[in-house]
């Protein structure tokens, strides 16, 4: 590959981090979430790394199949469950586990299962705390619970759920949300599983039998103004490919939207939105060449953006451009897209070259 676009994905970060995971929950075991392709660090690359992980998450099927088949032997759970009997039988094919969060799903389990009593499936069972998003309606709980109890060869996990508002560390809604899970303990099962990367850090109260880290996994510190000893896992690079002169009063880029205010340079790096870096970027957010912070300017384009080089004027084609990973941090730059670390990691397209360092 000529483009020379890449992403360094550091293993021995991802180690370190998942450490950390173990070090706050001490007593849980771990589910690491590597949905969304290990938000944007390649699913396949990350679970071989993490052999220590209890078991995986992931969104969908699909996602599922695919880390069964590079061979993954941990418990794989499918957190949005399943939409067809058809998709059941792949489920009970790769020996995945599922998460049942409305009444349609335990029927159409329960439909298979008849159907297909040799099957053996694991299941938790997901209740609407607060989210509303998926789960079941804590009033419905138990007629749900006493559902699945009375299937053939269904093992329960547990119960879980999952939190709104984690990352605010005093929002009392947290609490709220904890309660009602745990109100269904005495009469379901002891298991459980609610944390997230944010509750894992801050809220120990809440890690039960099961946390569920994901963001933290990839350096990400979830919560601002809190300081947590994470290492970036990516570092987005690319390299400059030219160099140029202006005169005062001429623009660039798309629009016309930057005007040179004297006789300056200007370099091109060959990275854009196809690449995955954010268009609606603010001017002026800083990239790195070598350890100078350089700005940005002008409109960033489909395969390239521009760069300020009045205070880096000693560069050269070729240099190494980091936009965002170790010595610049992705949740600032993600500040300065007026988005969430998470957007720009799972948006890094498949023409980024991935480069896994061990």
């Amino acid at each position: 590959m000529f483009r020379p676009v890449q992403a360094d994905i550091d293993l021995l970060a991802l180690k370190h981090n998942f450490q950390m995971v173990k070090s706050y929950a001490k007593k849980s075991a771990v589910m690491a979430v590597v949905k969304a392709n290990a938000y944007g660090h390649g699913s396949i690359a990350v679970a071989k790394t993490l052999k220590d992980a209890d078991a995986f998450a992931v969104a969908s099927t699909d996602e599922a199949v695919l880390l069964r088949t590079a061979g993954i032997v941990q418990p794989i759970v499918l957190l949005e469950g399943f939409l067809t009997e058809d998709e059941l039988a792949v489920i009970w094919q790769y020996k995945l586990t599922v998460v049942l969060h409305s009444f349609y799903q335990i029927i159409l389990l329960s439909e298979a299962i008849k159907k297909n009593p040799h099957w053996i499936i694991s299941v938790w069972l997901k209740i609407d705390t607060g989210m509303h998003r998926l789960g079941i309606l804590p009033e419905q709980v138990m007629l749900a619970w006493d559902s699945l109890k009375v299937l053939q060869n269904i093992q329960i996990m547990g119960l879980m759920s999952h939190f709104s508002c984690a990352e605010e560390q005093q929002d009392k809604y947290n609490q709220q949300q904890l309660n009602i899970l745990q109100g269904f303990l005495s009469m379901t099962t002891k298991r459980y599983s609610i944390a997230n990367s944010a509750a894992i850090i801050h809220f120990s109260k809440s890690h039960g039998d099961w946390v569920r880290p994901g963001i933290m996994l990839y350096g990400v510190n979830p919560i601002a103004n809190k300081w947590v000893d994470l290492q970036p896992v990516m570092t987005l690079k690319s390299k400059l490919i030219a160099i140029k002169t202006l005169l005062p009063g001429e623009a660039i880029g798309y629009g016309a939207s930057w005007i040179s205010p004297e006789k300056m340079l200007i370099g091109i790096v060959a990275i854009g939105y196809a690449d995955g870096y954010p268009r609606h970027i603010r001017e002026n957010t800083p990239v790195l060449i070598g350890n100078k912070k350089v700005p940005i300017i002008g409109r960033v384009s489909m395969d390239m953006m521009m760069l300020d080089l009045r205070q880096a004027e000693d560069v050269h084609i070729g240099d190494t451009v980091t936009l965002w990973g170790k010595g610049l941090a992705i949740e600032y730059i993600a500040e300065c897209a007026g988005t969430i670390a998470y957007e720009l990691l799972s948006q890094v397209t498949p023409r980024v070259k991935m480069n896994y360092i061990n």
